[in-house]
């Protein structure tokens, strides 16, 4: 792997214990079912997607220098990531996620990110340094961060002279974190990820179409809003036009991580030159892959 990464990954890197069945599920429901460890994390979810689309992304966030946090630096350095950026840190866990799918969707889930949030701006320090940019010669390429960082960093983020060059692409971690990507918007910085409800969130009212949506992050100060709603339509817009495309159908056996697949995807297909409206359309078809369980967790 070469010094300089493709692409900057800033967030979430943990272990996601996610339970599946295979049928549909209420409050209180006690089912059979399967449970996995893996990998996971918006910002690595992203990263590795990215890799799968050839690209060289590196990681910043922090991680515990526990048996756990030596085991998932490991598997991230096998799956072609660049780990030396990650910050280490001696009193802190490495963080996790548990998730409960059923056959009717995400039924519950709890982000347990408190060493990350601890860490704070301590992550950034290879981009104020010199490792990879300083105030001076700011990072000039593309950014992935995700909402799992406090809403004081990420309005740090937006505003950092080290990260003016930046190509920033933002989103939230779950619609319960999607007010953490206001400074965004405040700063008409960045291109935002967000889901019908998220974009719902932002904008303080709720919408019918992802076009809607869109259209009205751009009213709010986003520089470019791309919003997905599931099965349904897609939306990408910037203040000059809006476009859409309507997603492949598949037949739904996971959710957990589709976002990060649709983003990574869709950041991979414009660094390779392909025009906004195939790119929306390569990332949506990326995306159903993922969720019909063809594309490997």
């Amino acid at each position: 792997m070469t010094d300089t990464p493709d692409i900057l990954c800033i967030g979430s890197v943990l272990w996601d214990v996610i339970g599946r069945a295979p049928s549909h599920m209420e409050k209180g429901a006690d089912v059979p079912g399967r449970i996995i460890r893996l990998p996971g994390g918006v910002a690595l979810n992203i990263a590795m997607t990215l890799a799968r689309f050839g690209m060289r992304p590196a990681l910043l966030s922090a991680v515990g220098r526990d048996p756990e946090g030596n085991e998932l630096l490991a598997q991230c350095r096998g799956f072609g990531l660049e780990t030396l950026h990650v910050y280490r840190s001696e009193d802190l866990p490495t963080d996790r996620y548990m998730a409960v799918e059923g056959a009717n969707g995400l039924i519950a889930a709890i982000a347990d990110a408190h060493s990350l949030e601890a860490a704070g701006a301590k992550i950034l320090r290879p981009l104020r340094s010199g490792a990879l940019g300083e105030k001076d010669a700011p990072y000039a390429g593309p950014i992935a961060i995700d909402g799992n960082l406090t809403e004081r960093l990420l309005e740090e983020i937006a505003h950092d002279p080290s990260l003016a060059a930046a190509d920033l692409r933002i989103a939230p971690a779950s619609p319960g974190k999607a007010e953490r990507l206001l400074p965004f918007l405040r700063a008409g910085r960045g291109t935002l990820y967000v889901n019908l409800e998220e974009a719902g969130i932002l904008c303080q009212t709720r919408f019918d179409r992802a076009e809607d949506a869109a259209r009205m992050l751009c009213e709010r100060g986003a520089a470019r809003a791309l919003v997905t709603d599931g099965s349904n339509m897609a939306a990408d817009a910037t203040s000059e036009e809006c476009i859409t495309a309507d997603p492949p159908r598949v037949l739904v056996t996971r959710v957990t991580g589709a976002g990060d697949t649709f983003m990574a995807a869709h950041i991979a297909t414009e660094a390779r030159g392909a025009a906004r409206a195939d790119a929306l359309t390569r990332a949506l078809a990326a995306a159903a892959q993922y969720v019909s369980g063809e594309t490997p967790s």
